[in-house]
């Protein structure tokens, strides 16, 4: 993967850095910016690693974790944007900012940052961190690689989605070398529960709704409330539908206010749901995207439902 000389020599020449990913943070977004944090300061370089919302519970095992901010610096002199291309999406809109530097894998795109390196076709945000850290002779250590394998991990769902590549494939075997433990790794994310989510995802697969290949799931207001839980603990609910073999996409509605709803979609094999996101304002990938919809909860699956099936033909 070549990097960028632009971004290298950015990086390079400049001694301060401000580093920052999208709210509502997963692995990938966490897990690039703490390891390129600590590898700025290993080169002697003064770095601060900044998110909008608290590090979910899930994610806590992440060496260097407790490094991450949620205070809003009035001035940014160099921002490096990780994992999505846009100021809003980070809370940063209100900030004076010099220097932009955006690295991300997401298509979608309202133009920002000063120097873009912007890769769909990489799978994660965490491979390109892991090149850029090569590019620049910085020594991985431990606390990287379990960062920087955990964001690989995530966003390929330890090696199960069609986005999982040789190249990701072999810079994670670099970074076991490195130290990073695969088995303690997928023991935190996925079999680290508490019972207040384990409650609320009994709750949400309650709700499912089958349609001719498509799932829908739906977790309301109400439910937070009922099993003491927030929209941090859902991170991987929308995909549980995917488990059966003749569902080829599944929605997550996840309730923001009366009549606001965050739409995660899903998707198996060819079929592109990040094109039925963009229609309601969203993005992402073809096989992962979200969006935001203003309707009641029936409005809205039906409005998603009938764009999904004019799209894409399921």
């Amino acid at each position: 993967m070549r990097v960028p000389s632009e971004l290298t020599e950015f990086v390079k020449k400049e001694d301060d850095f401000f580093i920052a990913s999208h709210f509502n943070p997963e692995g990938d977004a966490l897990g690039s910016s703490i390891a390129l944090h600590m590898a700025l300061k290993s080169l002697g370089k003064r770095s601060v690693v900044f998110n909008r919302d608290l590090v979910p519970d899930t994610y806590r095992f992440l060496p260097g974790s407790d490094m991450v901010t949620g205070v809003v610096p009035a001035k940014i002199d160099n921002l490096l944007l990780l994992d999505c291309n846009s100021s809003g999406r980070a809370g940063l809109e209100k900030c004076i900012i010099g220097v932009s530097a955006v690295i991300d894998h997401h298509l979608t795109s309202d133009g920002f940052g000063d120097i873009r390196w912007v890769v769909p076709e990489c799978p994660a945000t965490g491979l390109m961190v892991f090149n850029l850290l090569k590019v620049m002779g910085a020594d991985i250590s431990e606390e990287m690689a379990i960062n920087l394998y955990t964001a690989i991990g995530i966003d390929t769902g330890i090696f199960r989605y069609p986005n999982t590549s040789y190249e990701c494939l072999a810079a994670s075997a670099e970074l076991v070398r490195m130290g990073a433990d695969p088995g303690m790794i997928a023991e935190r994310l996925f079999n680290n529960y508490s019972r207040n989510r384990f409650l609320l995802l009994k709750e949400t697969l309650n709700s499912i709704d089958l349609r001719d290949g498509i799932a829908v799931t739906v977790i309301t207001a109400g439910m937070y409330i009922s099993t003491g839980t927030t929209s941090a603990d859902t991170e991987n609910f929308v995909n549980y539908p995917l488990l059966m073999g003749d569902v080829q996409v599944a929605m997550l509605f996840r309730q923001l206010g009366n009549d606001s709803w965050k739409v995660s979609l899903r998707s198996k094999g060819t079929v592109d749901v990040s094109i039925v996101a963009t229609a309601f304002g969203g993005g992402g990938h073809r096989n992962a995207a979200g969006c935001e919809i203003n309707a009641g909860l029936q409005e809205a699956k039906e409005r998603l439902l009938k764009k999904l099936k004019d799209i894409v033909g399921l």
